[in-house]
């Protein structure tokens, strides 16, 4: 495999250029003293340095290895403890986080292209900075002043780690069924029992402490999800100044042994009457949970796109040197025994869909990220509802879309490198097996869909949908606007196939789970076309500025538009084909 490079030019155009976030943070008044673009750049820079130089070089190395468990105690590869620690020691853990309990203060739009890097560097490593991140966002935004104080300043600085305990052997999207338990006890402690599963970070080697963040359920608690309360369980026990004290009642069964990400410890968590402090308000946790879960969820669909850059970057690397066959006009290399494989037609068609995707997802996820930061910062009321709204609209297609469209990339990437791509030695397989999980945790893909098609568009009788199609409308109306007609048939097609489902689901609500998938390939196909619209228009511009980067921008948005946005029409064909065929079989007939 190549070594990686972060791709800090193109996030240059996108943060600078298209969407020329400066002026964002300008009209923000938490980020309009403490921020500008050449502050923001160096501190990519920096990280693409420290993704490429100290993670990146563990990625395979961390596969083959992999983590190990004895008695409870788990083991991460060589060189991963030492890593992290320089991680941690460049303030890489707190880079979001509030500057009042030590964090970086960066907003979530250089956050996720810092995320971007360290998980095209290494994904495995990555999860345990980005599981901290997450925990740390809710005992920011839910906790007590107390165990803010107590907590966040050890965990920004990357001294302990943190991790999310919400899944059960027999609880996964059903989250309402849950079985641990916590007893209040007279101290205002909690004592936290039962068992988790599939546990990111539950247990290793490269912290002296981990806070667990543990859905549970009081004696007292109402059925179903309105009945889970969240707590805060620390590995080793805090003392009131700070200090560790003796081992908390919880303990890690096993790890799972995994088809990719091995270099992550994915654990089985015992918890046994383990002291746990109750972080929010009693039977609000999934409340509390999913403060973090929007920007969990969109830093899952990020690392779907990273996997995709890692991949581009190694496949286009070996499709100049790569040499087989000769050009359809005929031999270009005379020099040698055969061309360059870039030069046939369903190679350029693989490496121009990489790099579609690549680049349409890199400018999507920066755009939700910007409506976070926007619900963050803004003091305007009616503002910060509309981004809110954004937000929410826009989460699932971000994990969804992007996770879906990095393995299509990854399987694309190990295509090119044909046999070679099917072995170790190259490191592509080991990409798609990273890949896979991204499409399952935090929400499948499936129930990513139907959320978006039946809570966010149907519920709220597509209010938000029809606030972003109207941004994207209104912006089709500025002069030089490229690709306009494509785009705007596109928000068309969008909008009837939204009331297409609509009216049907209304008669049968079978209809709703059966175009939910490919509703949300519409919706993401659509989301692209905008910002490759806006890169394009860009791009034009700049033009005659780096005729290199900027023709390269443009000659990939109309391979967009020519070869990928008409993939439209088939996911449209494929909702209307309804629910009906889907229930012709019994289920003893399949």
């Amino acid at each position: 495999m190549s070594n990686y490079q972060a791709p800090l030019r193109d996030i240059r155009f996108v943060l600078s250029e298209v969407f020329d976030v400066g002026r964002q943070w300008a009209a923000l008044p938490g980020l309009a003293d403490s921020l500008d673009m050449d502050t923001a750049q160096a501190i990519l820079e920096e990280a693409g340095k420290v993704t490429a130089g100290i993670v990146a070089p563990l990625n395979r190395s961390g596969d083959e290895e992999g983590c190990s468990w004895e008695n409870g105690a788990v083991k991460t590869p060589a060189g991963f403890p030492e890593a992290y620690r320089t991680y941690a020691e460049g303030g890489w853990v707190g880079v979001g986080g509030s500057p009042e309990f030590g964090g970086m203060g960066m907003p979530k739009v250089i956050g996720v292209q810092v995320e971007e890097m360290v998980n095209s560097a290494n994904l495995s490593f990555g999860l345990y900075p980005m599981l901290t991140a997450g925990a740390c966002l809710s005992i920011l935004n839910h906790a007590s002043e107390a165990l803010k104080a107590q907590y966040l300043p050890n965990m920004y600085a990357g001294v302990w780690t943190g991790s999310m305990c919400l899944t059960e052997p027999h609880a996964g999207t059903d989250l309402g069924i849950i079985r641990t338990r916590a007893e209040p006890q007279a101290d205002g402690s909690y004592k936290v029992s039962g068992t988790k599963i599939f546990i990111t970070g539950g247990e290793h080697d490269l912290t002296e402490n981990i806070i667990h963040l543990v859905l549970a359920k009081l004696p007292d608690a109402p059925a179903g999800p309105k009945g889970i309360s969240l707590f805060l369980v620390p590995k080793v026990m805090v003392g009131a100044d700070g200090s560790l004290g003796e081992k908390n009642s919880l303990s890690c069964g096993s790890i799972e042994h995994k088809m990719g990400i091995k270099a992550s410890a994915t654990c089985v968590m015992n918890f046994d009457g383990a002291t746990g402090y109750l972080v929010g308000e009693v039977n609000k946790g999934l409340s509390a949970m999913f403060t973090m879960m929007n920007y969990e969820r969109l830093g899952v669909g990020i690392q779907g796109l990273a996997l995709g850059e890692r991949s581009y970057q190694s496949a286009v690397e070996y499709a100049r040197e790569r040499i087989q066959g000769r050009a359809p006009t005929g031999p270009l290399a005379k020099d040698k025994v055969a061309d360059p494989i870039i030069v046939h037609p369903d190679v350029r068609r693989m490496l121009l869909t990489m790099k579609a995707l690549n680049e349409g997802g890199r400018a999507f996820s920066s755009y939700v990220a910007m409506q976070l930061d926007t619900a963050k910062y803004s003091e305007d009321a009616a503002t910060r509802k509309r981004a809110e709204e954004l937000v929410a609209l826009l989460t699932p297609v971000a994990k969804a879309f992007l996770t879906d469209m990095g393995l299509e990339t990854t399987i694309h990437g190990q295509q090119i490198f044909g046999g070679h791509g099917f072995i170790r030695e190259w490191g592509q397989e080991q990409l798609i097996r990273d890949c896979r999980i991204t499409q399952i945790y935090e929400g499948t893909n499936g129930i990513q869909a139907l959320d978006l098609l039946g809570r966010k568009v149907l519920a709220d009788g597509g209010k938000a949908l029809d606030e972003f199609l109207t941004e994207i409308r209104l912006y089709a109306q500025e002069p030089g606007v490229e690709h306009r007609d494509a785009l705007l048939d596109a928000v068309q097609q969008l909008e009837e196939s939204s009331e297409w489902v609509r009216d049907r689901a209304e008669q049968d609500p079978r209809q709703v789970g059966a175009a939910s998938v490919e509703y949300l390939h519409l919706f993401g196909y659509v989301a692209y076309a905008y910002v490759w619209s806006r890169m394009a228009s860009t791009a034009k511009a700049k033009l005659a500025s780096d005729p290199g980067f900027y023709s390269a921008k443009q000659a990939t948005a109309r391979f967009f538009f020519k070869r990928i946005l008409p993939r439209i029409e088939g996911l449209i064909a494929c909702m209307r084909g309804g629910a009906d065929s889907l229930y012709e079989l019994m289920a003893d007939q399949f």
